[in-house]
């Protein structure tokens, strides 16, 4: 399978891709198409183990989290990790957003070797009448609301199955009380638990020319330690007395918080409307000094090191229908750090670091 424009390349190392969220049929957002998308169901990669509903717990009310988005980003140059895809969950309870607490966040990992029994080794023919080798149901039940694994069913009609009874009773009110009684299901159906599903095109991000030129900021702590170094030497001049006379001298005296969310800001302007920013081994964009992580933990199947790979962008809150009054679903930054090698180890579905920092008034 040749790589498609909307993949991202894992293995050009330094590159930053971006992610914006644009309508398109979902047809195009099935498992066989290896979709990057917001909302609705995830597309599942590995059919036969599809996560059960305690894989993607909220640590705070301990409800299942509902399905956020998902980013098809292959490793080309390593076979175990031709198809390789991220899942992000969210909790939908928005008493359980805490500022600068993941508690309710769950990222998954999965991936397969080109050669496997749920797609085809051949590039998928882009076409709505495209007829996959095979669907997620020919291996696994699937819950009706939000595609985790339906571990029971409805009682009544005994044609549909759930992840919990949470979802049971959230389809019910839904709609499927009609369907029970009249034996006729409607497939397109969607539970409003679940988000507004879009797509995520991917773009690689346009640099500016003083960024082609390996140019770039100064640090605080370097602008600090060249003032001091100023100042020992006695050349500040009047820098003591008019702040005007270096421009670096107001970026000394900014608060580091602000600083750090102004870069924030400045690299993200150009594209305003991206959602997501891709960097494999890279560094985050954080939006605060403060409330970043202090070590982010290893791989719990290899022990090997986790290292940023990408994040999500306060933007796609634009995307997700969850605005209300009061207290609300938010987020400053959301950074996913994941296996360094992409180990093959354990669950087929592996748990990853996730990490929210939001912006504290």
């Amino acid at each position: 399978m040749e790589m498609d424009d909307e993949f991202l390349d894992l293995d050009n190392a330094g590159s930053v891709d971006l992610g914006f969220a644009e309508k398109c049929d979902p047809w195009k957002l099935e498992s066989h198409f290896f979709p990057s998308k917001i909302g609705g169901k995830p597309a599942w990669l590995n059919f036969s183990h599809v996560p059960a509903a305690d894989r993607v717990l909220c640590k705070t009310c301990k409800n299942p989290c509902i399905f956020l988005c998902q980013i098809y980003a292959p490793i080309m140059s390593t076979d175990e990790c031709f198809h390789r895809t991220l899942f992000l969950f969210v909790c939908r309870n928005e008493d359980c957003c805490e500022p600068n607490r993941s508690d309710n966040l769950v990222v998954l990992r999965c991936q397969l070797k080109r050669e496997n029994e749920y797609f085809s080794s051949s590039p998928p023919v882009e076409s709505k009448s495209f007829s996959p080798k095979c669907k997620v149901t020919d291996f696994t039940k699937t819950c009706r609301v939000c595609n985790l694994k339906g571990t029971s069913h409805c009682g009544k009609c005994q044609s549909v199955n759930y992840c919990c009874r949470e979802h049971q009773v959230a389809d019910w009110k839904a709609g499927h009380n009609l369907e029970c009684k009249s034996g006729k299901a409607d497939p397109q159906r969607k539970c409003p638990l679940l988000l507004p599903e879009c797509e995520i095109e991917i773009e690689a991000e346009e640099l500016t020319d003083e960024a082609r030129e390996g140019k770039r900021e100064k640090s605080e702590e370097e602008k600090m330690k060249e003032y001091e170094n100023l100042i020992k030497e006695g050349k500040a001049g009047t820098m003591h007395g008019d702040s005007s006379a270096d421009p670096d001298f107001d970026a000394m005296n900014e608060d580091k918080e602000d600083v750090v969310f102004k870069k924030f800001k400045k690299r993200i302007a150009a594209t305003a409307a991206q959602v997501l920013r891709y960097e494999k081994d890279g560094e985050p964009l954080w939006v605060s000094q403060e409330h970043q992580p202090n070590a982010i933990p290893p791989c719990e199947y290899c022990g090997g090191e986790r290292t940023f790979e990408f994040q999500i962008l306060p933007q796609m809150l634009n995307h997700l229908a969850l605005d209300q009054i009061g207290k609300s679903i938010d987020w400053g930054t959301i950074a996913i750090f994941t296996c360094k090698e992409s180990c093959d180890n354990g669950d087929a579905y592996k748990s990853e670091f996730v990490y929210k920092q939001d912006i504290v008034q």
